[in-house]
């Protein structure tokens, strides 16, 4: 069968060197329980809620900001894309225009040569007309001809300096046009593309300011679970030692009797549990290829060191012999929900115990827990 297991209180991993460490130094932890009681261990100054709650906000307040920040930056993206758009349309004018002063430029040509002509006729004809007179013209018809031809060119040469004039005014103001244009569109397109550069710096800031503040949560959350993980090693220290000083005093109960010492093989299956230590949490599992659930942990140490345990917490608690707090050793197990029906773990010695307690964690050790639906203790 395999293990039904409930929500449990978070733990802290362990590294495998500390752990050897841990399991040399249970002997000596365990006898000196009672000075425990009376003495507290130095613990790291924890993050007050107050703190972690003021960095969380500011954290939050953070987030707000780049979500507005990129709201910005997307909106100011669409008016880079109209001015590019804008530039575009007028790019296109611009051509029109380059391709009307070509026009202008070449009737300005035309109206440079019509005039050149119109003033050489005008030279000649006036010329012509200013030593003719009718006093000593013979023949009435032709002077009356030159004098209207002279004044046909005189109004050509009228009509070809307007037009020049024209043409230049016409090609001053399409070339003012389209300076005037040009720059607009490129200082709109300029000014949207800064807009859109200074909001993503704002927001690279932001993100960076944002780093730093879930940098500090991380810290502020690793003190206070190192405190809760340092407090619960007191705890329970301090409850294996008032169990040892309950059932020692006078008129205290009988204490439940203690099975035999597992001798060195406890401590050989906690050795097998901790070299599998960051090894992931698997629903059904039970070897090191395929990672392990609780219970798969505590079956695969033991059958390290020659015992058979079944696969289900349930059954591995009711399979072994009671064991008190204050009799306890290496290798035993630790049992939580009805009938231990919903975790199992083993005691390390210290106060500590191994376990792989749900999905997204690892096998590693931690603090042991009297609380959180402990039910007690069997050595298998």
């Amino acid at each position: 069968m395999i293990d039904a297991e409930g929500t449990l209180c978070p733990t802290t991993p362990w590294t495998r060197k500390r752990a050897r460490s841990l399991r040399r130094a249970a002997g000596p932890l365990l006898a000196a329980a009672a000075v425990c009681t009376s003495t507290a261990l130095p613990l790291a100054r924890p993050a007050g809620a107050d703190q972690l709650s003021s960095v969380q906000a500011q954290a939050n307040a953070l987030e707000a900001k780049i979500q507005q920040t990129g709201s910005e930056i997307s909106a100011l993206s669409q008016q880079y894309d109209a001015a590019q758009y804008h530039l575009g349309q007028i790019q296109d004018q611009v051509s029109k225009t380059q391709a009307a002063i070509v026009k202008t430029k070449q009737k300005v040509a035309a109206d440079k040569a019509s005039l050149r002509h119109a003033a050489i006729e005008s030279y000649v004809t006036t010329g012509t007309t200013a030593n003719s007179n009718p006093l000593f013209d013979s023949n009435t018809r032709d002077y009356a001809a030159k004098a209207q031809y002279g004044q046909v060119a005189a109004g050509k040469l009228s009509t070809a300096v307007a037009n020049l004039t024209n043409s230049k005014d016409r090609l001053d103001a399409q070339q003012a046009q389209l300076q005037t244009q040009r720059s607009a569109a490129q200082s709109a397109t300029a000014s949207a593309a800064n807009a859109v550069q200074r909001a993503q710096v704002l927001q690279q800031q932001q993100n960076s300011n944002l780093s730093q503040v879930k940098g500090q949560i991380a810290t502020l959350i690793d003190q206070k679970r190192a405190a809760d993980a340092a407090a619960a090693t007191v705890a329970a220290r301090q409850a294996i030692a008032q169990a040892k000083a309950d059932s020692s005093s006078p008129g205290s109960s009988p204490p439940i009797p203690v099975p035999p010492s597992s001798g060195g093989i406890g401590g050989a299956a906690v050795a097998a549990a901790e070299s599998q230590i960051g090894v992931p949490y698997v629903w059904g599992a039970s070897s090191p290829s395929s990672g392990f659930d609780c219970s798969g942990l505590t079956m695969w140490a033991y059958a390290q060191v020659g015992i058979s345990l079944p696969h289900y917490s349930g059954a591995q608690m009711s399979g072994s012999t009671p064991v008190p707090i204050s009799a306890l050793e290496a290798g035993d197990l630790l049992f939580y929900g009805p009938g231990g029906s919903e975790h199992v773990a083993m005691y390390v010695g210290g106060g500590m115990m191994i376990e792989a307690p749900r999905a997204g964690s690892t096998v590693h050790i931690s603090p042991m827990r009297l609380g959180s639906g402990f039910v007690g203790a069997r050595r298998p």
